[in-house]
């Protein structure tokens, strides 16, 4: 009785949430095509710290939408310009990056261009610090395929295949680069301000973050950035900003696109930038 109650509760949510989720998908097919990406040339060395000595350092980011800088409203290519600035104020170098981000790809597109798209391995093996975003979509396409008989159990087999995927990646970006340090971003629940009693949603995504940054900790030189605590319930963590018309009331989060309220806006992606950044600073002086 229990589990059929869930089942009923489940599915109500995602009825509600659907719209959000099919607008998401034209989203990233309408305004995908037009953001800038930055694009830098090669580096001869492999090693953060000649890099450094050079004064120039390479940076590649590779990943998803939130790579890619949908509901970046400048059009610059999300956090990645920002991020790199950062990095050249923190080590005084001239930083090169180059932005490998397509909207929408899950774990196994993203491993599909990496071994399938030359300038991404060339990018891969000339580069110093690379960022990944990754994970998001695996997580969405869960819902989408399974929408009317979702429970917390149906992400046990595709959080599996996950970390094969993820593992895969790593192991791709180790056999053209053993000393780049990696930057791995965590997911974020973008749902939470609406629909902050699905607690079942939250749980999905911490789990999926724990599985990640447990990876994370077993690759030498990689670093797992969390972002949701920073993003999930606005900026600030102020459980963003509510408006009302009439008897009804909104509440959006405001570290997120309002146009689709799921990928960061200009904040967010600030927020996404100064949270690597802080890792960044504590990491770039290792060997």
């Amino acid at each position: 009785m229990k589990k059929n109650k869930y089942k009923g509760r489940v599915r109500r949510w995602l009825i509600e949430i659907v719209v959000f989720v099919v607008a998401i998908f034209a989203i990233f097919t309408v305004i995908g095509h037009f953001l800038i990406r930055p694009v830098g040339s090669e580096l001869s060395n492999k090693n953060l710290k000649a890099a450094l000595t050079q004064k120039r350092l390479d940076y590649v980011a590779i990943g998803d939408s939130l790579t890619e800088g949908i509901g970046d409203q400048t059009n610059q290519g999300g956090f990645v310009p920002l991020l790199a600035n950062t990095i050249g104020d923190i080590s005084d170098v001239n930083v090169v990056s180059q932005n490998f981000g397509v909207a929408g790809n899950t774990s196994t597109q993203i491993y599909k261009r990496m071994t399938k798209e030359k300038k991404i391995q060339t990018a891969i093996k000339k580069a110093d610090v690379i960022t990944i975003t990754v994970g998001g979509n695996d997580v969405m396409k869960v819902i989408r395929t399974q929408l009317m008989n979702l429970t917390e159990r149906s992400f046990d087999k595709p959080a599996q295949a996950y970390q094969k995927q993820l593992t895969e990646i790593f192991d791709f970006i180790r056999k053209y680069n053993p000393d780049a340090q990696v930057y791995v971003l965590g997911i974020y629940n973008p749902f939470y301000l609406n629909f902050p009693d699905i607690t079942e949603m939250q749980d999905v995504i911490d789990h999926w973050n724990q599985a990640t940054q447990e990876m994370v900790k077993e690759q030498k030189k990689m670093y797992f950035v969390p972002i949701n605590d920073l993003l999930y319930q606005g900026v600030d963590g102020n459980r963003g900003v509510t408006s009302s018309d009439g008897d009804i009331q909104t509440i959006t989060n405001d570290a997120l696109f309002e146009e689709d309220h799921f990928h960061p806006n200009n904040i967010g992606y600030q927020i996404m930038s100064d949270a690597v950044a802080v890792a960044y600073k504590e990491h770039y002086n290792e060997k």
